[in-house]
């Protein structure tokens, strides 16, 4: 009587064991689309240089944008048997994930035009202290020695893979731009774990969120765009839309889709955590990658080179989640 009672009560813990872990390695497999991102997003940014003048905004909005504006269709055209009625919090949640990513978005790619790539890719990561600071603070409750040094960590590691001098570190506008953008992905990973939206639909919510950034991004390109060509011409080009539709389909589409419906089942805390991990997939994948982009896109954007920084940098990162699923198991 006592095995069968205690069979009972340990079926549950171990059904949410193994929900958990699943989860960490869906999310991992989002990381990884988000990795890809950056070489993809480089890759464009560098062909759409041939429609509009170096260094315009147009540049990088119009890289952003028909990533979502694919995106949208896309699952447009997946969710028309089921329909596209949504609940009020699914229309809630999707929109302050769309006015946050937007934001955040934007102040990252604008402070990196006044302070380097190292010092962005670091300050951004932030929120992964920020987050089990603002949790600590809400609930009057110390998160544990471990939660703080696997944060000291993940800070230690990216600033190595962004090679962080700390004698030539000042703080001008890039630098607030990028903390106050880490403010608002902090917003974002939040807003998935909040109580209030626990019965959403991942689907509906990545839906709106679409809808919003299309809307904003695509407005903007247009008041941006140096003429009516720049819009058009990109999409006549193979190399460009290939790209495009690669970085809508895998590190739009499912990224978002993996973070919408995973991430709840997680903790905020190794959200932030875990996607620390992004930068190690994007730096394995700029080692193969651009290459074989320029060829394709006939763009001059070299491999980047495996360096110790990335081992070790990667290697903290690493020792930082497992150090937080660790505890928890």
């Amino acid at each position: 009587m006592n095995l069968s009672l205690s069979n009972t009560m340990q079926a549950p813990a171990t059904d949410l064991a193994k929900e958990h872990g699943k989860a960490i390695l869906i999310l991992l497999l989002g990381n990884l689309f988000w990795g890809l991102s950056f070489p993809l997003i480089r890759s464009i940014e560098m062909a759409n240089a041939a429609w509009a003048p170096a260094g315009s905004w147009f540049i990088l909005l119009y890289t952003v944008a028909p990533r979502f504006v694919l995106g949208l269709a896309i699952l447009l055209a997946v969710q028309a048997r089921g329909g596209y009625r949504v609940t009020r919090p699914e229309l809630e949640q999707g929109l302050i994930l769309a006015v946050f990513g937007a934001g955040g978005i934007l102040l990252q790619c604008d402070g990196m035009r006044y302070t380097s790539a190292s010092t962005s890719a670091f300050l951004t990561q932030f929120y992964a202290v920020l987050i089990p600071i603002w949790l600590a603070i809400r609930s009057g409750r110390n998160p544990g020695a471990w939660v703080w040094a696997s944060c000291a960590m993940v800070l230690a590691g990216v600033a190595i893979l962004g090679r962080l001098d700390w004698r030539v570190q000042h703080f001008g506008r890039g630098e607030i731009e990028t903390l106050a953008s880490s403010l608002f992905f902090m917003v974002q990973i939040l807003s998935l774990v909040d109580v209030r939206f626990s019965a959403n639909r991942g689907s509906k919510v990545t839906l709106i969120m679409f809808a919003a950034i299309s809307m904003i991004f695509g407005l903007l390109a247009v008041a941006m765009a140096p003429d009516a060509r720049a819009l058009v011409a990109p999409w006549a080009s193979p190399a460009w839309l290939g790209l495009t539709l690669t970085l809508a389909v895998f590190c739009t589409v499912g990224a978002c889709l993996i973070m919408n419906t995973w991430q709840p089942r997680i903790s905020a805390t190794e959200a932030g955590l875990l996607y620390c991990t992004e930068p190690i997939f994007a730096s394995l994948l700029a080692l193969v990658l651009p290459a074989l982009f320029s060829r394709w896109a006939g763009i001059d954007y070299p491999n980047e080179s495996a360096t110790s920084n990335l081992i070790i940098g990667g290697g903290l990162i690493t020792l930082a989640n497992a150090l937080i699923q660790l505890r928890k198991s």
